[in-house]
């Protein structure tokens, strides 16, 4: 749990990854509103108030809950050198005990796809979950068909494990989806060369 801390930031090279406040609200509800026939082939449905700003207090609060409950860290991609939102990532599910494993969830706006930055995010956050979460392992799943986001998974360090079939509900209809995993003690041979 992170209750007690002071404020969450992971800081990159040229980012600030940090959970969402309420002042977020305009540049989200832009950027996902510019990006949405870009996001909804790879998301589940939006519900119609999704760029409300009612849904996205909610989301607020739910980021703040999580945080403070250890079950998940819901952080935006924020560029330093002009505060711009770029994206969201989530690690998400965070479970203990035996498992010490989350989930890995992302988006990047349009504007700034196949720019680096979402690689340089999910860098920082798994470091971040295997030095300071103690976590043991991050999943991560996306559509077979999905191949940049394939990519970024495999140059990120993680590594193919199977399919799931049904695994959720994307563009509002079940779809089998590709999983891979990054191992804080990995045996299974580097993807990415460093």
């Amino acid at each position: 749990m992170l209750r007690g801390r002071r404020k969450l930031r992971i800081e990159t090279e040229r980012m600030t990854l940090r959970p969402p406040v309420h002042s977020d609200f305009r540049a989200w509800s832009h950027l996902r509103a510019q990006s949405m026939d870009y996001l909804t082939p790879w998301e589940p449905n939006w519900a119609d108030d999704h760029l409300s700003r009612k849904a996205f207090t909610n989301r607020v609060y739910w980021a703040q809950r999580s945080v403070t409950g250890g079950s998940a860290l819901p952080l935006f991609l924020i560029r330093r050198q002009d505060e711009q939102l770029l994206g969201a990532i989530t690690l998400d599910n965070i479970r203990r005990g035996p498992a010490q494993a989350g989930t890995l969830g992302y988006w990047t706006g349009e504007p700034f796809a196949r720019q680096g930055f979402m690689r340089e995010a999910i860098t920082a956050l798994v470091h971040y979950a295997f030095t300071r979460l103690d976590l043991s392992r991050i999943e991560a799943a996306c559509l077979p068909e999905n191949k940049a986001s394939r990519g970024l998974l495999e140059t990120s360090g993680f590594k193919y494990e199977g399919v799931a079939q049904s695994y959720l509900q994307i563009d509002g209809r079940w779809r089998t989806h590709v999983l891979y995993a990054a191992l804080r003690s990995d045996r299974r041979g580097k993807t990415n060369v460093s």
